[in-house]
Order: C-alpha cells, then sequence, then structure tokens
C-alpha cells in the first residue's frame, strides 16, 4: 500500500480527537476538496511580512553607512556595508534548526506568531540605528528571531490536501517574489525623506533625524497587522492527550505505519539530498554576494567605476528585476522546468550568467536612457537566471527524500543557505572595497575585479551540477 493510502486508511481507523488542532485540519480536508483559498491567503500575507526586512535596505545601506561615519574612507564603505547585510543571515543560520525543533515540538503558529513579533520590534530599532554597531545587532537579532520561513513551508503543506500541496509552495514563492519588489522600493523611495521630499518632511523632523526610518517604520507597521491575521491561522501540530497516551507529532496519524514499515535514511548519509544542499548553497553564496555588490556598485561615484545612482535609482531597478522575476517564476519557470528538467535548467542558468555579468563593468560607460533600460534589462536577466538555478536545485532537495524527512531536510537546508548568505555580503562588500581601490590595475581594474570573481564563483557552482558530484534522487523517492 502506498504511504498515502496507508495514512488515509488510519485517519479513517482512528477517531478525530476532539481538542486536537491538527485532527481539525485534517477533518476539515477531508470534508472540503476545494483549495483552501483562506488558509493559502495567510500564508502568503505571513510570508510577504518575513520578505520585506530582507530586501528593503540594500538600495540605502551604502548610505547608512556613509552617515554612520564608521567608514574612515569612501572606498571602505562597501566593507562595512556587507557586515550589516551578512548578520541577518548569519543570525538565521545560527538559529534555523532550532525554530525547527520548536516547530515541531510546541506548534507552527506560537513560531510563526514570535518571528512576526520579532520583525515589528527589531525592524524598527534598525530604522533607528545611530551607529554601526547598533545597526548590525539589530538585524542580527532579527535574523536569529525571525523563524518563520520553515515553518511556513511546513504550515503550507499541512493546510492542504495533497492535490493541492504544490500550490501552496507556489503561494510562498510567489509572496516571497512580491517581497523582491515591494522591499527595494520601499527603500529606495522612502529612504533620506528629508532631502526626496522637503515640502512634507523638515530635517528637523523625526524622519529628518532618523534618514532610513520611514521605509523600516511602514514594514513594521504591516506586520503589526500581520500579527492579527496569525491569530486567525488555525494549528495543524496534533496534541492528544488522553487514555495515558499523549501524542505531540504532526504527521501522527499517517506517519507510524509508515515508519514501522520504512526506516528512515539518515539525511546525513543522504548523498542527492547533501550534494545538492551544497551545490544550493555556492549559488546561494554567490547571489547574495551580488546582491550586496550590485547596490554599493550602482550607488558609488563614477569616479570609482560605479553609476552614481541615488536610493530611487537602485530601487526601481531592483523592484523591476523582482517583478520580472516574479512572472518568470508564475508564468515560464514551470514549462522551462517541465520540458528540460531540473539539473539542466541550472546548468544553463549558470551559463548565461557569466557573459552576463563580465558585461557590467562596460555598462557604467553609457549614461541617460540608453544606461537604465539596460540595466533594468540585465537586472532582470540576472535574477531571471538565479531564480531557475534555486528553484532547479530546492526541487531535487525535496525529492530526495521522503515526505516524513521534508522538514529536517528543508531545516537543515535553511541553516545551511543562510550561512552562506551570511558570507556574501560580508565578502562582497570587502572584496568590493578591495577592487574599488585598484583602478588603476593592469589584471582586470577596479569594477572588473568584483564582477570576475563572483563569475568564478558561477564556474564552481556550475561544475558541481555534473555527475559524479550531484546524485540524482532515485525516482520512487516522492
Amino acid at each position: 500500500m502506498s504511504e498515502n493510502g496507508i495514512g488515509e486508511s488510519l485517519l479513517k481507523k482512528n477517531k478525530y480527537h476532539e481538542d486536537c488542532p491538527g485532527c481539525k485540519i485534517e477533518h476539515f480536508k477531508e470534508t472540503n476538496t476545494g483549495v483552501p483559498f483562506k488558509h493559502l491567503l495567510y500564508v502568503g500575507i505571513v510570508v510577504l511580512c518575513a520578505a520585506l526586512p530582507i530586501s528593503s535596505l540594500f538600495p540605502f545601506l551604502y548610505f547608512m553607512i556613509r552617515d554612520l561615519h564608521i567608514a574612515k574612507r569612501e572606498e571602505d564603505i562597501g566593507y562595512y556595508a556587507g557586515y550589516v547585510g551578512s548578520a541577518f543571515m548569519f543570525g538565521r543560520a545560527l538559529t534555523s534548526v532550532l525554530w525547527g525543533m520548536i516547530a515541531d515540538r510546541y506548534g507552527r503558529k506560537p513560531v510563526i506568531m514570535f518571528g512576526t513579533i520579532s520583525v515589528v520590534i527589531f525592524n524598527t530599532l534598525f530604522g533607528f540605528s545611530t551607529n554601526f554597531w547598533m545597526a548590525v545587532s539589530t538585524r542580527f537579532l532579527l535574523g536569529s528571531l525571525c523563524g518563520i520561513l520553515g515553518p511556513m513551508r511546513a504550515y503550507a503543506s499541512e493546510v492542504c490536501r495533497k492535490e493541492y500541496q504544490a500550490l501552496g509552495m507556489s503561494i510562498i514563492s510567489t509572496s516571497w517574489g512580491i517581497g523582491l519588489v515591494i522591499g527595494p522600493a520601499l527603500g529606495g523611495f522612502l529612504a533620506q525623506p528629508a532631502q526626496k521630499y522637503p515640502n512634507i518632511f523638515s530635517t528637523d523632523s523625526l524622519f529628518g533625524r532618523f534618514p532610513y526610518l520611514l521605509p523600516c517604520l511602514l514594514i513594521s507597521i504591516f506586520s503589526v497587522g500581520v500579527i492579527a491575521v496569525c491569530c486567525l491561522l488555525p494549528e495543524t501540530l496534533h496534541s492528544h492527550v488522553g487514555n495515558g497516551e499523549e501524542c505531540n507529532d504532526s504527521v501522527a496519524l499517517g506517519a507510524a505505519a509508515f515508519e514501522s514499515n520504512s526506516p528512515r535514511k539518515s539525511l546525513l548519509k543522504n548523498w542527492p539530498l547533501i550534494s545538492s544542499i551544497i551545490v544550493y548553497c555556492v549559488f546561494q553564496l554567490h547571489d547574495m554576494a551580488y546582491a550586496e555588490i550590485f547596490s554599493l556598485w550602482a550607488v558609488s561615484p563614477r569616479k570609482n567605476g560605479g553609476l552614481s545612482f541615488s536610493t530611487a535609482d537602485v530601487g526601481e531597478v531592483l523592484a523591476f528585476s523582482g517583478l520580472g522575476l516574479l512572472l518568470f517564476q508564475l508564468f515560464i519557470y514551470p514549462l522551462v522546468e517541465r520540458n528540460f528538467g531540473p539539473v539542466m535548467v541550472s546548468r544553463i542558468g549558470a551559463v548565461l550568467t557569466i557573459p552576463l555579468l563580465s558585461s557590467y563593468p562596460f555598462l557604467a560607460m553609457l549614461k541617460g536612457l540608453a544606461l537604465m533600460l539596460l540595466i533594468n534589462c540585465a537586472s532582470i536577466l540576472k535574477n531571471v537566471l538565479a531564480v531557475s538555478i534555486t528553484t532547479g536545485l530546492f526541487l531535487l532537495q525535496n525529492r530526495s527524500v521522503t515526505q516524513q524527512q521534508r522538514g529536517a531536510a528543508n531545516g537543515i537546508s535553511m541553516s545551511a543557505m543562510s550561512l552562506f548568505k551570511a558570507i556574501g555580503p560580508a565578502a562582497g562588500g570587502s572584496l568590493f572595497s578591495w577592487a574599488q581601490k585598484r583602478q588603476d590595475a593592469f589584471f582586470f581594474p577596479g569594477d572588473q575585479m568584483i564582477f570576475f570573481l563572483l563569475n568564478m564563483i558561477e564556474v564552481i557552482g556550475l561544475l558541481l551540477t555534473f555527475k559524479p558530484f550531484l546524485a540524482l534522487p532515485d525516482d520512487n523517492i516522492s
């Protein structure tokens, strides 16, 4: 009998426990065969809340570090900006597995609510940062305490019947894509409001004294509303107490019989899983370093090889690229993946990224409409290629394990990916500062060097997608 069949037979044999929230969800799924639109709407709103703080700071980070007066020279701004950019991901890397364990023990809802509250508090405090160490510590605490994304992936699959679980995962990706559009737009257009909108905000006002508070505050206000949404979330974790029996396992009703007949393979010995996580992390390192470097490069002065963009210009480019990414995820990627497979799509994306990044230093020679048109096209294409690579590898990870192990597998992947994402901005910012000091070098002068190094990471990731390193999951794993 199949895994799903075992689970369904157990559900029919065992009566639902009246006070168990997990049983209520199982009963809801059994009696309602349609798409759970209300629950998926809640999922999308909560994921958007988690996504906005991650991307909103990149358009103004260069200017924030400049105004904090930590960098002695203009060329050193990227070095310190990298540490602020890394702090969130480093905190998330340290705590992702812990939050997953807490969600498995005490429920998805408490972890999601606590993470949303942490966004309200620490994202606001980041906007009030008056020195470098306050900015770093608030971002680190935000990353450490906002353990939303991992439990939300489990939650999205648990509130849906099996035929709609793919839709639940798609809602998470789509909401994340919307965050990549709105976040940079908020940061780019609302940072430094006293300079951009002097008729509305005076230099003596709150937002004049704290020029980077407004975008952070608006995200926090949205998060306050999301807390109310979290109160409406139905818990999905099973909790049975009675007749001397206690159960706190989200898959207790269906997985127990399956596990007795199919012993689990250790995740650390599952080479298809581990190899796909390693390759995934290499590309995530590249993407995070690129995100940091692109924003720093765009706002740096032309004398240093940059574009001399304002925060609004950067926000516009990042918002357009996020919109292009969103449309690609919804309408194009599923067709491409179905025809070529996730591994081939990842390889094609990596190959095309290399000449694209090589063209970036030459874009700095352009001005006006030609520059804006080409830089927007290049940014959209770069993000589309990046999501093609990482989505394919994410699919491989989930196909490498049984359903009972996907929560733990995603926790391992989240922690490893967050660690590499933490390294990305710090390394990218340091390399950017170093590259800007060598404008007259003979070998890859200035920004040509930084994009060359990004391409080297891409080449390493590309090589790792070939056998024997990357092992494909068995076809019979579901």
